[in-house]
């Protein structure tokens, strides 16, 4: 059980997965945490990041053009996936039991967040933990026009790909001493992007307290 348990906290170590992965388990993350279900939980934000930070200082062996393509191709790619799963699939997800890979309430959280932004939830939802797994498959769901998608799936992926990766790479190119700090940066990249994800659980809360509240009156 403990080295299960080892193996599954290497397997949400960026640092780890670039230098024992490299370039192809890093797409393949990119690719499940875009549009598999139980992809919800692998690191996305920071992976990015490390990804690009390692190419600038030759920590992988690979060079940043093709990282950079390599998971902007992941990225769109596991959008279609997770487009194509809701649309075949999706309703089924609202019938489906919480286990250890999948919550309700995310799904439930995703289809709140795409609500509120409709089709640019694909693209806002890019920078958010659990809606950038959850917001493909509701597209499908709902029967998202494909064009739509195809546009915002692009565009979002452009947009979370360049600004995570490129910036690591800039970083690390003109500041290589970074690496000595980037614990530091994971743990700011982690409370960055699920700030939105809190906020949302609270405004929830507190609605829900209130509901009850009138409820009881």
């Amino acid at each position: 059980m403990q080295e299960f348990l080892a193996n599954f906290q290497q397997m949400l170590d960026p640092e780890y997965l670039l230098s024992h992965g490299g370039f192809y388990i890093v797409c393949l993350i990119v690719f499940a945490e875009t549009g598999m279900f139980f992809g919800f939980f692998l690191p996305g934000d920071y992976l990015l990041f490390l990804a690009g930070l390692f190419c600038a200082l030759d920590k992988i062996d690979v060079d940043i053009a093709t990282m950079y393509f390599g998971i902007l191709s992941a990225g769109i790619l596991g959008n279609f996936a997770g487009y194509w799963f809701g649309y075949r699939a999706g309703p089924m997800l609202f019938k489906r039991k919480n286990s250890l890979l999948f919550k309700r309430k995310y799904v439930v959280m995703a289809e709140e967040f795409y609500q509120k932004y409709g089709g640019t939830a694909l693209i806002i939802g890019r920078f958010v933990p659990i809606i950038r797994t959850f917001a493909p498959i509701f597209a499908g769901v709902v029967k998202l026009n494909f064009k739509k998608f195809v546009l915002y799936n692009i565009f979002g992926a452009f947009l979370w790909v360049s600004l995570l990766t490129l910036t690591g790479y800039a970083l690390g190119v003109k500041v290589p001493e970074i690496i000595n700090y980037v614990e530091y940066i994971i743990v700011a990249l982690i409370i960055i992007a699920f700030l939105p994800i809190a906020i949302a659980l609270l405004k929830r809360w507190i609605r829900n307290k209130k509901n009850k509240a009138n409820n009881s009156i």
